[in-house]
């Protein structure tokens, strides 16, 4: 077992650049914790709940500030929760090779998720993406069912690998509802993949795939070091830090399929 310096070092490190750069932890943390050697079942689970707990401080303060759209919330987690939570029913039940599953699960959200962040600015107009002032929100039934099944992928992708719950999400919510704007966008989907993280983490836990060492040795650091991120972030070229960030994780997702 690695050192309780060597994890809250690691934890600090994450929870500073979930901070400086806005992508969530499963992406950073998972790939990281398996090549420490961490098998694939216990890394995803308990970054799972090392995601919910560092994220769950940004969640609230959104909620304080009235900026998440909860009909939006409620749809996806409609689909999600069922999701994550018969995705983990299946897992334990059929005799599949998880942690091959899992893995190749991994290098496609990872290299997704890569994607995602190189290729944000094609995906979502800059004016739409930066507005200031959203637009009167629009909640047809054809857009609830599209949200509906968003939250049912990616209930069962990162029930299975941890990742994608963040910048995947975020992509998904502005293509399906640009007149949020980027801040509401942003609120929406950090409170989705709170609370989405939290159960399909707690389903890895009954199926014992949560080391509680390693998640309070994680966790002690990351909320502190991510306030510092959090707070240098408007100081920094976020379309630099992007770019490098999804550029690692596209190789890394890649470097996964060749597991």
């Amino acid at each position: 077992m690695h050192s309780l310096a060597v994890l809250m070092g690691l934890g600090a490190a994450v929870g500073f650049c979930i901070g400086l750069t806005g992508v969530g932890g499963g992406s950073l943390m998972t790939p990281i914790l398996l090549y420490m050697g961490i098998p694939a079942p216990t890394a995803i689970g308990t970054d799972l709940l090392y995601a919910t707990l560092t994220k769950s401080g940004s969640a609230l303060i959104h909620w304080r500030h009235r900026q998440i759209q909860q009909t939006i919330l409620l749809t996806q987690l409609m689909g999600s929760i069922p999701a994550s939570l018969l995705t983990l029913s299946v897992v334990r039940i059929v005799p599949i090779p998880h942690t091959t599953l899992m893995l190749h699960v991994l290098a496609f959200m990872l290299a997704l998720t890569g994607a995602s962040l190189l290729w944000r600015r094609r995906l979502i107009p800059a004016t739409v993406a930066m507005s200031n002032n959203p637009a009167p929100l629009l909640l047809s039934g054809q857009r609830l069912w599209l949200t509906w099944m968003s939250g049912v992928i990616l209930g069962i992708l990162v029930t299975l690998s941890s990742v994608g719950a963040g910048a995947v999400g975020l992509v998904l919510m502005m293509k399906l509802y640009p007149e949020l704007g980027i801040h509401r966008s942003t609120a929406t989907d950090v409170a989705h993949a709170v609370l989405l993280s939290a159960v399909a983490g707690i389903g890895h836990g009954i199926a014992h795939h949560v080391d509680l060492h390693l998640l309070v040795a994680l966790s002690s650091t990351s909320i502190p070091a991510m306030v510092i991120g959090t707070r240098l972030n408007h100081k920094t070229p976020q379309h630099i830090l992007r770019a490098i960030l999804g550029s690692i994780l596209l190789l890394a997702g890649i470097r996964f399929v060749m597991i």
